[in-house]
């Protein structure tokens, strides 16, 4: 299926680089597994078995979802009537192919030896060295410990560019790297699949470029990255060491269940309260002591009781983390931990004025001291760029993607608006599946965070999510294994893919660029909200 708008050969206003057909660049058409059809024509299973009742969309001739390593029968005439930019598209497909095997092992390098926030020194030298190492030699330019000790920044541009003082500023494209996991079950968000995807498209990008006859438009490949996503946010960290400051769009995509080219992550904000009291023996003279676990106990019934009047988008949960010592000695301290989540940034500060009057009027029941300190950094909600996730699912359906509706995303929560009943057809078959329904997928995925949403807040950028052959939920046991399942380089590779293409449109198609950067300022003056 050809793009509704690529850039046709001789067109008026085509971009740098496309002016003429490239016989050289068909030449090369793409071949190599999950990337052409000869004729509209491959041999071999098109989707793995667990995917084939799921996805029944017709594949657009030239476009197949073999797996890396399927079987294909290519023949002449698979460049007729295709765009140079299609072309290009199929290139970055075929050099993702190409090197299919050594990201493969990238991820399981890094699935099988999982390390928490701040601590990834396996997965940052196993990235590092995966670029600094990257044929032909000294190609990316490493930065190995870039602001943060375990963060790094891997550039690519092209040898013309490097050579000449004169060129106007490149566009610089970032693509994101997550690779922390979680304590106890490893990589059950499939952080390691999300590196995977930032460097395959990284490459697949550098490859599309590399394969013109001609120097390329100004532009600039950046891996960025990107350690500590869940706890501390290693992406706020870099933010304010300036990592992001001259990045025009940032690419990066997340495991799930279901592919959706955008999720409303939520804005988060944690505290930590602390109250005092005074000791005192429990039986000999408890009116001597002031309980601070009486407001402990205090705090969470108030949260309780204040759930009646929150609003169905909001999210309040935490724990009593220190309660006492001994039970005949009067608690003088407690502990609590609490999340507080919102659609935006704006609802989350009334969010959070109202849940900190609860913690304060525990104390002063109580009679004891409170102190509520706020974590490093908040986690912002993910401004969507309509434009941007819009190219990014034309290019992923030319890939055999099928992707939860534009209501199901945006809406599907409030009253379950796009949820699929069981009784209708498909319904039924995902009964059957034991999948859930779109919609209740959709909605667990509205009640997380990332500091992803901080990036969305500085620089245009597209944060889909893309299933990996399993029905397992994320943060379970179950989520761990499949992340580390081969099953999961089909569909990791597939998005990978999808997010270069998109990035080439980004590169060659001007008009695309600006209605992203405008989609971009009217979300921010959208929000509005003042970061106290």
């Amino acid at each position: 299926m050809r793009a509704a708008a690529s850039v046709s050969r001789g067109a008026p206003g085509a971009a740098p680089g496309l002016e003429a057909a490239p016989r050289e660049l068909c030449a090369r058409r793409a071949c190599s597994a999950g990337v052409l059809e000869a004729a509209g024509r491959v041999r071999g299973p098109l989707l793995p078995a667990a995917e084939r009742g799921s996805e029944r969309a017709p594949r657009a001739a030239g476009w197949s979802s073999m797996r890396p390593g399927g079987e294909r029968s290519v023949e002449g005439g698979a460049c007729d009537g295709r765009s140079e930019l299609e072309l290009l598209k199929l290139r970055a497909a075929e050099c993702i192919d190409k090197a299919a095997e050594r990201l493969g092992a990238l991820s399981r390098a890094i699935w099988s030896q999982p390390e928490l926030a701040y601590e990834e020194h396996h997965a940052h030298r196993v990235l590092t060295h995966f670029f600094e190492r990257e044929p032909p030699a000294a190609s990316w330019a490493v930065q190995p410990h870039y602001q943060l000790p375990t963060a790094f920044r891997a550039e690519w541009e092209p040898p013309e560019a490097q050579a000449s003082s004169a060129a106007p500023r490149p566009l610089h494209l970032g693509f994101l790297c997550e690779y922390d996991a979680l304590p106890g079950i490893g990589h059950a968000c499939g952080h390691n699949l999300i590196a995977e995807v930032g460097a395959a498209a990284a490459l697949g990008v550098r490859g599309a470029l590399e394969g013109l006859p001609r120097p390329p438009p100004p532009v600039k490949v950046i891996v960025l990255g990107t350690p500590a996503e869940e706890d501390g946010g290693g992406k706020i960290d870099l933010i304010e060491a300036g990592a992001f400051t001259n990045l025009d769009v940032v690419f990066m995509a997340h495991p799930s269940q279901e592919n959706a080219a955008y999720l409303p992550d939520m804005a988060e904000h944690d505290v930590t309260v602390k109250y005092y009291g005074k000791a005192s023996h429990s039986a000999a003279y408890p009116w001597e002591g002031l309980n601070a676990l009486d407001a402990a106990v205090l705090a969470y019934n108030n949260l309780s009781v204040f759930r009646q009047q929150m609003k169905p988008t909001w999210r309040v949960h935490g724990i009593i983390k220190n309660g006492g010592v001994k039970p005949n000695i009067i608690p003088s301290y407690s502990e609590l931990i609490y999340y507080f989540r919102a659609p935006s940034m704006k609802e989350l500060q009334v969010l959070t004025k109202k849940a900190e009057d609860c913690f304060r009027a525990a104390a002063l029941a109580s009679g004891c001291t409170v102190e509520i300190k706020s974590g490093a950094h908040d986690y912002y909600n993910v401004l969507p760029n309509k434009s941007l996730w819009k190219a990014y699912m034309e290019n992923g359906r030319k890939l055999g993607i099928e992707f939860i509706s534009e209501d199901t995303m945006l809406n599907g929560p409030s009253g379950r608006g796009g949820c699929i009943p069981r009784e209708t057809e498909e319904g039924a078959v995902r009964e059957a599946e034991g999948k859930p329904c779109k919609c209740c997928v959709t909605e667990e995925k509205k009640g997380r965070s990332t500091d992803f949403g901080n990036v969305t807040f500085v620089v245009p950028g597209i944060h889909p999510y893309f299933h990996i052959g399993s029905n397992a939920l994320n943060h379970t046991e179950q989520y761990t294994e499949a992340a580390g399942s081969q099953e999961a380089q089909f569909y990791t590779l597939r998005t990978a893919k999808a997010l270069a293409m998109t990035a080439l449109d980004v590169i060659f198609k001007p008009e695309l660029l600006e209605r992203i950067r405008e989609d971009f300022k009217l979300k921010l003056q959208e929000e509005q909200f003042v970061n106290e």
